[in-house]
């Protein structure tokens, strides 16, 4: 694969991986665009790992409470802040992963990529943003987070298994109407992107088991690195502008995109 196209998709899964406008719309689009053949799997794992290692870095102060928050659980202690943040994380991931096995036994996964549900869930779910955000209050903190809410955030993230959904974007807008700042509710969706990332990147990675050789493992390098450069760019400025800024910049975008991409699916 060309280092030209390795940068492109590196950038595009960095970039659009955490902002509210869906990174898996963007790869699935991305081959027929450049009029490239796709990515494979191998590579996709490889920029989820770069990802993963982005949001990590940004949020250490967070995972390291949740990390030893796990030891906590494993102690026996559930009344620490770290064991609380951990237990909710992993209630909170429960509902994707269960969705996204059910999602590839069947083969629905595969059955949804296309321009159409993309350009329709991209218009869809960036009216929803749109009115969370707007609508949504801003009272609650994130210590204020429950196993209740655990549940319901778990459930607008598997929504985000539909391609062009968006999962910062779906669980974005789960934790406005939740009454969550826009800050804090990007927060807590961040974080639980960490151990979706893990489960989605793990399974896509008994896939590729004993595919790799020396050439794929050197594009992976590269794409890895990559996408962990863009998504720190692009974590670091959405952080930033939230603090003055509302979501409707994505929305704005998720809107003309998602016409563009009807007109095609339809013409």
């Amino acid at each position: 694969m060309s280092l030209i196209y390795l940068l492109i998709l590196a950038l595009v899964q960095g970039l659009t991986e955490f902002l509210p406008v869906s990174s898996s719309a963007h790869l699935i689009l991305l081959p027929g665009l450049m009029g490239a053949e796709d990515q494979g799997l191998a590579l996709d794992v490889a920029v989820h790992i770069g990802t993963l290692f982005a949001v990590i870095l940004y949020f250490r102060k967070d995972v390291a409470l949740a990390l030893c928050g796990t030891l906590d659980i494993l102690r026996g202690n559930l009344k620490t802040e770290g064991a609380r943040l951990a237990l909710l994380l992993v209630i909170a991931t429960i509902p994707v992963v269960i969705a996204g096995l059910i999602l590839k036994v069947t083969g629905l996964a595969d059955a949804m990529r296309s321009i159409a549900v993309i350009g329709w869930t991209m218009l869809g779910f960036g009216v929803v943003l749109y009115w969370t955000d707007q609508r949504g209050k801003s009272t609650k903190q994130m210590r204020d987070w429950t196993i209740r809410e655990a549940v319901i955030l778990g459930l607008w993230q598997a929504l985000a298994l539909i391609p062009g959904t968006s999962r910062s974007g779906a669980t974005i807008s789960g934790a406005r109407m939740l009454g969550y700042g826009r800050e804090q509710a990007a927060r807590i969706s961040m974080l639980m992107s960490i151990p979706t990332i893990i489960a989605s990147g793990s399974l896509l990675a008994l896939d590729v088991v004993g595919q790799a050789d020396w050439a794929l493992a050197k594009d992976a390098a590269i794409a890895a690195t990559m996408a962990f450069v863009a998504a720190l760019f692009a974590l670091t400025l959405m952080m930033r502008l939230l603090q003055s800024v509302s979501f409707t910049p994505y929305v704005v975008y998720r809107m003309a995109l998602g016409i563009v991409l009807l007109v095609i699916a339809y013409t």
